[in-house]
């Protein structure tokens, strides 16, 4: 009996503080003031970075978009990256050449566990650019992208920004459903940008300075781990340059990728993507982290406990609509800013299995190894 009311009260103080952290979300989404580009002359030297490997099949869009951005050709350098790819990523890639697309071949003979890291160091020690601006090979953008991030950058004078990324041309319930739950994660990231305590961001639309990526030392000190290109570079340009980190509030710099087909891709991403987080300095961020994975897992022990005592019971339906309402209040501005507000409906059900999603990716996702791009690393 007593450790069923340790657990209830355990459980209330995880509700109660998860409503506060995502009122904190409201707080900072609201922060971040819609840019509207200044009709200005802009003169920033731009290198545009895509590390590539077996992407064949979606490359050539990606080329499309960024060769026909509305910015000074003279201003932008386009780098791809060709990390050991299998298929015929290479050869699309140099058929741009005439345009001005460069590539660089990644011919690392010996195993590495972080080669995207690799690519991205190399191809910013060959790039003219002073601004680096990162995207993945599979990525579609409107042509007003590259202005509006430059427009941005020289009017706040930010040492890295941060932009939207948004699923795109879904086709079953569990791509949409990905998609909601993927604009939670970018408006999180967002949001946190906003408070000034940047915890997350993705590397398929950010943005930095070349001397800043040295100042903080590059990837040197995450260079052993795969993913984290992105959010442990946040991290570290965060402690850096305190308050210097923007985040890109504006429609044309939404950059459109899809959501994964299948269970065991998005599996293996969500994997990737939680193995960044032991790795994080900010110790506030992890123990947020654990915090909201021990809510999640609360509303599973009281439902499980519900079936010998419904007071339990009770208590779960109370999280779980705590957690709904929380969420629905935040999700209702972030999918209103992607003009996807519909999905708001997928919200019950998806509550639901993002509680069991959560449980799981948080102990999977740090331990053992994960597959990524048809290579096995950790």
């Amino acid at each position: 009996m007593e450790i069923l009311s340790a657990i209830s009260f355990i459980s209330s103080f995880l509700t109660v503080l998860y409503v506060i952290v995502v009122i904190a979300f409201l707080k900072g989404w609201h922060k971040l003031v819609n840019f509207k580009p200044q009709a200005t002359a802009l003169s920033t030297k731009v290198s545009i970075l895509v590390a590539a490997r077996n992407e064949a099949q979606n490359i050539a869009k990606t080329i499309e978009d960024l060769i026909v951005q509305n910015y000074d050709k003279e201003l932008t350098e386009i780098i791809f990256i060709d990390d050991h790819s299998t298929d015929q990523t290479a050869e699309i890639i140099s058929a741009y050449s005439a345009k001005g697309v460069k590539l660089i071949r990644l011919n690392e003979d010996r195993a590495l566990n972080s080669y995207k890291k690799k690519a991205i160091q190399r191809a910013i020690a060959q790039a003219s650019g002073s601004l680096i601006i990162t995207t993945d090979a599979d990525c579609r953008m409107g042509p007003d992208w590259l202005t509006t991030i430059v427009s941005f950058y020289e009017e706040k004078k930010y040492k890295m920004i941060s932009s939207p990324v948004v699923y795109f041309e879904e086709k079953t319930f569990f791509e949409r459903a990905q998609t909601l739950e993927f604009l939670y994660l970018i408006g999180l990231g967002a949001s946190t940008i906003g408070n000034q305590k940047p915890s997350t961001c993705n590397g398929a639309n950010l943005a930095y300075e070349r001397e800043a990526f040295y100042e903080v030392g590059g990837f040197q000190g995450i260079d052993d781990l795969a993913s984290g290109d992105d959010e442990l570079l946040l991290h570290k340009m965060a402690a850096k340059f305190n308050g210097r980190i923007g985040f890109l509030k504006n429609e044309d710099a939404i950059v459109y990728t899809h959501p994964k087909a299948t269970l065991g891709e998005f599996i293996q991403q969500r994997k990737r993507w939680a193995s960044k987080s032991t790795r994080y300095k900010n110790k506030s961020i992890i123990v947020l982290g654990v915090c909201i994975w021990l809510f999640n897992l609360s509303i599973l022990v009281n439902a499980a406990a519900g079936i010998f005592d419904g007071f339990y019971l009770k208590l779960a339906l109370f999280q779980l609509l705590a957690k709904m309402t929380m969420e629905l209040l935040f999700l209702y501005d972030v999918t209103g800013f992607a003009k996807r507000r519909s999905l708001l409906i997928l919200l019950p059900v998806l509550n639901i299995l993002h509680i069991l999603y959560i449980v799981y990716i948080g102990v999977a996702g740090n331990t053992g190894k994960y597959n990524w791009k048809d290579r096995m690393v950790k």
